[in-house]
């Protein structure tokens, strides 16, 4: 039967992913793409019958220029160096430049945008692990609507977006994400695409290549390894038989959909991820010298520490450009400008101006379509803009009338990417106000639960749990209603949200009603410091960026009044202990802190530590000493902890010896054997380096998962019971029963059921992230005996204040208040930890190795959930861990045998509520500096990620109060 702690905290779980949901839709908008299709082609401008394009996924700009970066880098710099040759041997045919990749920089994004020459939004990122097809007018679907026939090899992700655009027999598809596999898809474009250009160039108009081995070259070893230089090199032998391949009619196109940070890492906005390279080359000239372009329609940009400015474009100008090239009609939805350096073909500049006067006219196509579509509003308030700019180009001539055209395509550009971050306030609202009522309602449960009787808690709970679900039924009907009513007044809200927002806001009301809170002076001045300081640096981008360093001086500074106790505590004993295990906490919480990975607005004044560089995803020499020696060391250390209170008997005794322990090693050997793989130590033995690793990750976490709780719900108990017969001169002989493991009977078995899922989070977490959750657990242990001896502090200090001393001090009543302010360090602890296995909140820091542990291809939903465990790994071991607060050194005495559960539910209520508001004071701050500058670099990725903690969380404390305390609850009443 599913328990009432279950019950209460699936609703508290439900009402937050309400909100989350609710203001995520309202925040993060999906552009309309039209289905409209150009037409009218333009075959004057038409140089080329065939082209090829080819991929080079994640090619940065400074892999290919002659001006690289300083200090020049021997693994990635001048080494594919065919473009730049024949662009100074050849200049009116060979062009590069640096093109900006729009964000989000993944793969299927940027191939939308270049197919369709259209923007993508910040929530398409999620796609990339699943996309769609593209419906909406592309060069792709132009081409076989003029009947072009087109070859294809290389990433399978253009079959995601094009299923039925290529030619059958010249369809050569390859899996894209074996991240660990450099080098199938890059020979499998070799092997198919050269023999298409060299013995089959009649059979096709349109070939595409897209290799992968520097993008998976860059995710594995980073730019600075000999591993990239060998696929660059292989990358400018491709180049060089393309080129030998080709004819007079055929134009080559070479690009990187994105670049790549200096982690080897993209997804995200940062410069390097944004500074793509694209070549274009053709046999014949494409650019005469007679006529001189206006400087102000070929912009520059500067790559960084490089010492001159290069020629920048747009990637999606590649759309309108090759387009035109190829005797197409523009893709109705481009926002991209024709590239002017391939149209100058005579001395009057009239070819270019032709092409510009499409491009315009096309547009301006779209932006009347879009604002004739339901979503036109959007462009109300840029309308009139838009209106001057297109006048302007009928009243100028010669350059000025080129300049009038470029600014007309790039203010549409300009404006449609500010557009295409509209917000639904009303969703917004609903969000926010379902999560802050939850907020109210989950405090009230935390306060009022606390004054319920032992005999009345069970009843109190099941009437609010019956109460709230009648409620949320109830608002449902009443938001259906609602709606039929105003859908009207509710832009951009659908039925199921306003019955969502309805039902979530109906059962939270009703949840506050019935339990009545009462808020007084004391309640107010017991608001935890910590929390409110915390909440408000989100309405800071440069809190937000150093909250890894805030949240380490919170987490130090909420030990301080444990210390201060300790100081006036009345026994050396207590003191000692609480001063010591202080200071093992501080230690431990200081050397977690030395791991880091660093944000790019936190350069120069962070130094990465937990790679072995800035530019490497391979750990540090010191995670590779330590990495097994902290693997042995932590189930010694486990023990002798519970050894302190004698609990290190019973399942403890063949638990962590023969299941944890082995399961820690096996965790750090799966990630030795990626180290010795990615680093080439043992030579070519890749797939047998791969196949072990498999076999070790899929075998230890079952044995964990599967093997691990099943011996744990069979025997929890860490107990060990011994019988013995006394005798004494005046009786008979007596059997004494000794129970070892008594004092601890609640935490200790609790405890097992934590490291269970420790050991699966260490799996799945790399070297340098291993050693940040042995320091945890360790810091763990700690506070749990200072929490302990604080308690035993405060009760010798009441029964010495009493009139009744000798009472009090007989009082057996093992439970105590729970205490909000003794969950915040833990829940800080968590925080802290997230950011020491190598995270923060941005996109670049997400660790993809992990979805790649359990098989060396992509698969749903393995590689998806351990990228979760690798990255929210942390919060859902910190609510996991919130029991103990109550169960740690809580003997089964018969005075109140049911409280622990009701403690340990306010735990539970208590974390919750704590990442809960952070989540609100995230997605409150990015609500109201969603104009700022940062908004998606900063505040967004902050949101996402309270959001995605808060679930996580809610998650934890609902396995581990509503499963783990419930079982542990079972066996001791069993025993006792």
């Amino acid at each position: 039967m599913i328990s009432r702690e279950f019950r209460i905290l699936f609703w508290v779980l439900c009402v937050h992913l309400a909100g989350i949901y609710l203001f995520t839709k309202g925040f993060l908008l999906n552009r309309l793409a039209l289905p409209d299709r150009s037409v009218d082609a333009c075959t004057s401008l038409a140089t080329h019958k065939r082209a090829v394009l080819l991929v080079i996924d994640a090619l940065r700009f400074d892999f290919i220029t002659e001006h690289p970066p300083e200090p020049v880098s021997p693994f990635h710099h001048n080494i594919l160096t065919l473009p730049r040759e024949l662009t100074a041997a050849h200049p009116d045919r060979s062009f590069i430049f640096n093109a900006h990749s729009d964000p989000p920089t993944t793969t299927l994004q940027r191939l939308k945008g270049i197919t369709t020459g259209s923007l993508p939004t910040f929530v398409d990122a999620g796609e990339n692990f699943g996309g769609f097809s593209i419906h909406e007018d592309s060069i792709i679907h132009q081409l076989n609507a003029a009947g072009r026939k087109i070859a294809f090899a290389g990433d399978d992700t253009w079959l995601t977006l094009f299923p039925d655009a290529f030619q059958p027999n010249m369809t050569f598809a390859f899996d894209s994400f074996n991240v660990e596999d450099l080098h199938t898809v890059d020979q499998g474009v070799i092997d198919n695409l050269l023999p298409l250009m060299r013995h089959h160039k009649n059979s096709w108009h349109f070939a595409i290549g897209h290799g992968l081995g520097v993008d998976h070259a860059g995710h594995r070893v980073g730019p600075d390894h000999p591993v990239l230089r060998e696929k660059l090199e292989q990358m400018n032998t491709l180049l060089r038989d393309v080129v030998a391949a080709m004819d007079d009619d055929t134009l080559l196109i070479m690009l990187g959909d994105h670049g790549m940070d200096k982690m080897g890492n993209h997804g995200g906005d940062n410069i390097l991820e944004t500074m793509s390279a694209l070549w274009i080359y053709s046999k014949v000239p494409l650019s005469l010298p007679e006529y001189t372009f206006p400087e102000a329609i070929l912009p520059v940009i500067t790559f960084p520490d490089t010492p001159v400015p290069h020629r920048h474009v747009q990637q999606i100008d590649l759309v309108p450009t090759i387009s035109l090239l190829l005797g197409l009609p523009i893709p109705f939805n481009n926002l991209g400008t024709v590239i002017p350096e391939l149209f100058n073909r005579d001395s009057d500049g009239s070819s270019l101006q032709k092409a510009m006067e499409l491009n315009a006219a096309q547009i301006r196509r779209y932006l009347d379509a879009y604002r004739s579509s339901s979503s036109g509003k959007e462009l109300d308030a840029a309308w009139h803009d838009f209106s001057l700019a297109w006048d302007g180009i009928h009243t100028m001539d010669g350059n000025d009338h080129l300049i009038a055209l470029d600014n007309f395509t790039r203010l549409a550009l300009s404006a449609c990417r500010v557009l295409w971050a509209q917000f639904n306030v009303f969703l917004m609202g609903a969000g926010l106000a379902v999560i802050g009522l939850s907020i109210v309602a989950g405090w009230a449960l935390f306060s009022k639960l606390r004054d319920v009787a032992d005999v009345e808690w069970e009843k109190w709970v099941d009437d609010k749990v019956w109460w709230s679900f009648s409620a949320s039924a109830v608002g449902s009907a009443l938001g259906y209603l609602a709606h039929i009513v105003l859908h009207k007044y509710l832009d951009g809200v659908a039925m199921h949200q306003t019955v969502l927002f309805a039902a979530a806001i109906a059962s939270s009301f009703v949840m506050i009603a019935t339990t009545r809170p009462v808020i007084t002076l004391k309640a107010i001045k017991s608001l935890p410091i910590f929390l409110i300081l915390h909440t408000l640096c989100f309405a800071s981008n440069s809190f937000t960026v150093w909250e890894d360093h805030i949240v380490l001086f919170f987490l130090i500074s909420s030990i301080v009044p444990s210390v201060i106790t300790g100081f006036t505590a009345p026994t050396s004993r207590l003191r000692s202990r609480i001063l010591g295990f202080s200071a093992l906490f501080a230690i431990c919480v200081r050397l977690m802190a030395m791991s880091t990975v660093c944000r790019e607005e936190q350069h120069p004044y962070c130094t990465v530590t937990f790679y072995a560089s800035e530019s490497s995803s391979a750990p540090p020499l010191t995670a590779l000493l330590l990495a097994f020696p902290v693997a042995i060391a932590i189930p010694l250390v486990v023990r002798r902890i519970l050894k302190i209170s004698k609990s290190d008997s019973g399942l403890a005794a063949t638990f962590i010896p023969l299941l944890f322990a082995p399961s820690l090693i096996a965790g750090t050997m799966f990630w030795m054997l990626e180290w010795v793989d990615s680093a080439q130590v043992l030579g070519d033995m890749g797939d047998v380096l791969r196949v072990t690793r498999t076999v070790l990750a899929r075998t230890t976490a079952a044995t964990m998962l599967i093997g691990g709780l099943s011996v744990w719900w069979t025997s929890p108990a860490c107990l060990a019971i011994s019988k013995s017969q006394t005798s004494e001169a005046c009786a008979q002989e007596k059997t004494e029963v000794t129970v070892l493991g008594f004092a601890n009977a609640f935490g200790s078995p609790y405890l097992m059921f934590w490291l269970i899922f420790f050991s699966i989070v260490w799996f799945m977490t790399q070297l340098s992230g291993q050693i940040v959750l042995g320091l945890s657990s360790i810091a763990l242990l700690s506070y749990l005996e200072i929490i302990d001896s604080v308690r035993d502090v405060h009760g010798l200090n009441n029964a010495f204040t009493s009139p009744n001393a000798s009472l009090q001090l007989a009082d057996t009543n093992p439970n105590h208040d729970l205490l909000f302010s003794e969950i915040v360090p833990l829940a800080l602890l968590a925080m802290h930890m997230y950011h020491s296995t190598g995270h923060q909140s941005t996109f670049s820091s997400i660790q993809w190795k992990s979805a790649f542990i359990l098989g060396k291809t992509l698969s749903f939903p393995f590689s998806h959930v351990s990228v979760v465990i690798n990255t929210f790994g942390s919060f859902f071991l910190g609510a996991l861990a919130v029991p103990l607060i109550v169960l740690w050194n809580l003997p089964p005495l018969p005075l109140s045998p049911s409280r622990p559960r009701p403690n340990a539910l306010r735990a539970a209520l208590a974390i919750s509520l704590y990442f809960a508001v952070l989540a609100f004071g995230a997605a409150a701050c990015a609500a109201v500096l969603r104009r700022h500058l940062m908004v998606w670099k900063i505040f967004a990725p902050r949101y996402l990620g309270a959001g995605f903690g808060l679930w996580v969380v809610d998650v934890g404390v609902l396995v581990g109060v509503g499963v783990g305390v419930g079982r542990v609850g079972e066996e001791i009443r069993r025993v006792f």
